[in-house]
């Protein structure tokens, strides 16, 4: 049937018109609605329907219309390319002249849909749409202006190099064709055509086609005739294009630079907070572009008040929403989202982010202070003269009205920390000394920003600590970050919290003698928050039923976000799956009912697949942790789990997501475990990606390696069978691995699958029983008497196929320090360990969860009291003496027999809590997401 004869049937059109109107509805079910138009889809010519409403339902609202081309571009995402060639044609001649339909959403929806299909079956295939377009932009009626403007925009936004190939039938490419047109429409009356017409012009910057090279001078003439637009929209753009060169080609801008610069500061005053922001994007692109400094040196006088300026928190800024006691109020909704950082900040890396929040929005007063730290980066003390008054100035206000203009100073001052440190360094006892005051200010906001900007001196505070004036200087510092950490404002929490690491890293062993003072301030924490932990229990259901929902929610938005009724967000899908791993782990066998009553295995399979690499990560992670506490629920979609995971370990995968192939490689060894032969359709492929990971270690993640290796070592325990007629390929890199692993259960599942590997196939290890015998030697301590059996019975076995002078030959092969490895970890380990869990739980107790930190904390405390008790237990001797444990702790940290009494006395206490308050349910969120994994 040939195309233009295809005609809806009335009922279905009838149908699918009532579907859609219910789908836009609040009050539908939208969950039905969804399944109803999974139905549809499986009818051939559906698509067809979509297209029909979308051009020529002139009876149906607008936003039935729309819906239908909504749904049809996400249709088109998916199964454009398998439709047949009359249906693809159909719907193209349809979508033509909605270009020029008089309501505005009908022309957006169609462009997005011609996009979509330009992307998947290329310009090449649509002759019609270029000859079209050129039609629309060559008349003179401004709705085919407009929507052959926009649909051109979103082309070029998706896809802007199809415009730049030969096309049969054009006398030119494409951009040849538009690129004159689209900036005569520079000149456009009509603020919507010249917003359009830069906009597409701006995506070829990155790319840089003859076509835009060629008509260079007449694009930067009409930037500058555009930069005094009355738009704000096309301002913007004029800002986005000059950073975007400036980035890409600096020569192109070198001649005009200074008028360049002048454009952009007077941009970065802008009253549109969005055009200020493009603007200010240019400093820091400026430094990174190697430029010669001294191009920017003389308006530094000029830029420096206009980046304070902008660094003050503008009226609506959310945070400003914070600034008040809010420690007793329940955390929002948007609080389950996990925290990230913008790789924009230059100098704020590692979490430095002054205004880090759990969504982190990039507005002028951040990329103002970005851009201030990056010159102090550039200029040095150069620009203290300029700015040293400023800060001053505005710190001299006392007055509650001007208490922003302080916090901008406060942050100016730590923006500038690192790279005006020689300039600042005769004025820092001062400069803390000021701050110190600070911290118990009654705005939330200065008492926040003063933590931060008070750890940007770290390093300084610790290094004056050999005269008295320092020492008591960083005891005021420390004292002042732990009375913060109990600050009833969530944000001042956790940005003392935040300081408070930042200060510990550079103190070191300075804090053990203090290590008192830190508990009491810990156990003061507890006492905050342990109301919560017994009555958690019966938030976990709920708790478990909202994550599923968010998760189909968000896979149905990925799809069709009409139809889902929110946009579609992935971090939603990946806190989901950790608030799930944080159950699992912390419920263990308990949430099997909760599994077994939910369609989470087949939610888990889609994110498994998902093509986003950290749903792919977290997905995994959850995949192992329920592979360890309730596998039987797996078993329907075995083999699907496993031979995604499997997919996860090639190589091109490993490379471009070394996280997720963790993931993987740890969740195949947990499932191995549990599912035994049942793992073996996938053992050949598992070993060929992990054999390669383990001989070129170099460059890879450590966990990586680890897992890998123990993973290796359970499919060997599982199917030796299928394993050990390999090892002879494998052993020498994998016992190297094995000898870098810690003491703990999943070493003894590897050495089991060594053990039994070596009973099938013996002569496989005897060339490398160097190796072997290494691994075995980096044991501390072979807690399992059955392995510790098994492990005797190879070496014996070999000792005796070897004959003793081959034997003592090998052994003498061995470096002295693998032979004679001490039996139990030193004291000072622990130390370490507990002191760094006491600053990141410190860290956790007061971020937006403050039962997750409780317990979270009161558990990683319980495990290194846990491993303090177990190593005591093999130091102390047969007379259970702890005398060596004692002098240890004296001579490491000058801790008299009474404090040390009262430190173990008090990590029994916390011991004793952490069990009272049960298992730690969300942990894993903050301890376990990637911890192990990764």
């Amino acid at each position: 049937m040939a195309a233009a004869l295809w005609q809806p049937q009335e009922d279905g059109l009838r149908e699918i018109c009532g579907l859609l109107e219910r789908q836009i509805s609040p009050n539908s079910d939208q969950h039905h609605i969804w399944q109803q138009l999974q139905h549809y889809n499986q009818i051939p010519d559906f698509n067809n329907y979509l297209a029909f409403i979308l051009a020529k339902a002139e009876g149906k609202s607008v936003e039935v219309r729309q819906a239908a081309g909504l749904l049809l571009k996400n249709n088109m995402r998916v199964s454009f390319k398998s439709l047949s060639p009359t249906h693809q044609q159909y719907i193209k001649s349809e979508l033509l002249p909605c270009l020029g339909a008089t309501d505005k959403s009908i022309r957006s929806t169609t462009g997005t849909v011609i996009s979509v299909i330009v992307q998947l079956g290329r310009v090449l295939s649509w002759p019609e749409l270029l000859q079209a377009l050129v039609h629309c932009l060559d008349g003179n009626d401004l709705n085919h202006m407009e929507g052959a403007m926009d649909a051109m925009f979103k082309i070029c936004e998706d896809v802007p190099e199809e415009l730049d190939v030969d096309v049969p039938g054009l006398p030119d490419r494409p951009i040849n064709i538009f690129m004159p047109r689209l900036l005569q429409f520079f000149q456009s009356p009509h603020a919507t055509l010249r917003r359009l017409s830069l906009g597409s012009i701006n995506q070829f910057i990155v790319i840089m086609p003859k076509a835009l090279l060629l008509s260079m001078d007449q694009y930067l003439q009409g930037l500058f005739v555009l930069a005094r637009d009355s738009s704000a929209d096309v301002r913007k753009l004029v800002c986005s294009a000059f950073v975007q060169l400036i980035e890409v080609r600096p020569t192109i801008l070198e001649p005009h630079l200074r008028n360049v610069i002048e454009y952009m500061l007077q941009a970065n005053n802008d009253s549109d907070a969005e055009v200020a922001l493009e603007a200010c994007e240019f400093w820091s692109a400026y430094c990174d572009a190697n430029l010669p400094p001294e191009g920017l040196r003389e308006f530094l006088p000029c830029l420096i008040p206009v980046l304070l300026s902008n660094m003050i928190y503008a009226d609506d800024d959310e945070s400003l929403i914070d600034a008040e006691d809010d420690e007793s109020i329940p955390d929002r909704d948007q609080d389950l989202k996990p925290r990230f950082h913008s790789s924009r900040l230059h100098g704020f890396e590692n979490g430095e982010d002054p205004d880090d929040d759990i969504v982190n929005v990039w507005n002028l007063r951040k990329c103002s202070a970005a851009g201030l730290d990056i010159l102090s980066n550039v200029f040095g003390d150069d620009i203290l003269p300029t700015l040293m008054p400023l800060i001053q100035q505005r710190l001299s206000t006392s007055n509650d009205s001007s208490w922003k203009e302080r916090e901008a100073a406060v942050l100016a001052i730590g923006a500038i920390g690192e790279g005006c440190l020689n300039g600042l360094y005769p004025l820092l006892p001062e400069i803390v000394t000021f701050l110190l005051p600070l911290l118990d200010d009654k705005f939330p906001l200065i008492r926040s920003i003063t933590c931060w900007t008070l750890s940007r001196f770290s390093k300084f505070i610790i290094q004056g600590i050999g005269d008295q004036r320092g020492y008591e200087q960083f005891d005021k510092v420390l004292i002042g970050l732990l009375r913060r950490v109990l600050d009833t404002n969530k944000r001042v929490q956790e940005a003392a919290c935040s300081a408070f690491a930042t200060l510990e890293e550079e103190a070191a062993e300075e804090l053990a003698p203090r290590l008192e003072i830190i508990l009491q301030h810990l156990l003061c924490a507890f006492g905050k928050y342990q109301a919560l932990g017994p009555g958690f229990s019966q938030f976990a259901e709920p708790v478990f039923q909202r994550c599923i929902s968010l998760i189909q929610t968000q896979l149905l938005a990925k799809v069709d976000h009409v139809a889902a009724g929110v946009q579609f967000d992935k971090e939603f899908i990946v806190c989901s799956l950790d608030l799930l791993s944080g159950l699992t782990e912390g419920l263990g066998s308990g949430i099997e009912d909760l599994v077994a009553k939910s369609n989470l295995r087949d939610l888990l399979v889609q994110c498994c697949m998902d093509a986003a690499a950290d749903i792919r990560q977290s997905a995994l992670a959850l995949l192992g942790d329920l592979a360890r506490v309730c596998p039987i629920h797996l078993h329907p979609r075995l083999q699907d789990f496993l031979n995604i995971a499997a997919e996860q370990l090639s190589a091109n995968q490993v490379k471009e997501a070394v996280s997720v192939a963790n993931n993987a490689c740890w969740a195949l060894g947990e499932l191995a475990v549990k599912v035994h032969q049942e793992i073996s359709p996938v053992i050949i492929k598992v070993i060929s990606s992990l054999v390669p990971i383990l001989q070129n270690p170099e460059g890879l993640n450590k966990s990586l390696l680890e897992n890998s290796a123990i993973t290796l070592g359970r499919f060997g325990w599982v199917c030796p069978e299928h394993v050990a007629p390999h090892m002879e390929h494998f052993i020498q890199p994998w016992c190297a691995t094995l000898c870098l692993i810690r003491d703990d259960f999943e070493k003894e599942d590897a050495f089991r699958g060594l053990c039994a590997m070596v009973r099938i196939n013996p002569s496989g290890a005897v060339s490398s029983l160097a190796y072997m015998c290494r691994a075995i030697a980096s044991w501390h301590e072979i807690r399992s008497k059955d392995l510790h059996n098994e492990v005797c019975q190879v070496l014996n076995g070999y000792k005796q196929m070897l004959g003793g002078g081959s034997w003592e030959l090998c052994i003498a092969t061995l470096e002295p320090q693998a032979v004679q490895r001490r039996i139990a970890f030193s004291f000072s380990f622990f130390f370490d360990c507990l002191r760094w869990i006491i600053f990141s739980s410190i860290f956790l107790i007061f971020s937006r969860r403050p039962l997750l930190s409780v317990v979270a904390c009161a558990a990683s405390i319980e495990s290194v009291v846990r491993g303090l008790h177990s190593t005591r237990m093999k130091r102390m001797g047969e007379h259970g003496h702890d005398e060596p444990f004692y002098l240890h702790a004296k001579h490491m940290y000058n801790l008299d027999r009474m404090k040390y009494q009262k430190l173990t006395m008090t990590l029994g206490v916390l011991t004793a809590f952490s069990i009272g308050v049960g298992v730690p349910v969300y942990a894993v969120i903050f301890q376990q997401k990637k911890a192990g994994k990764l």
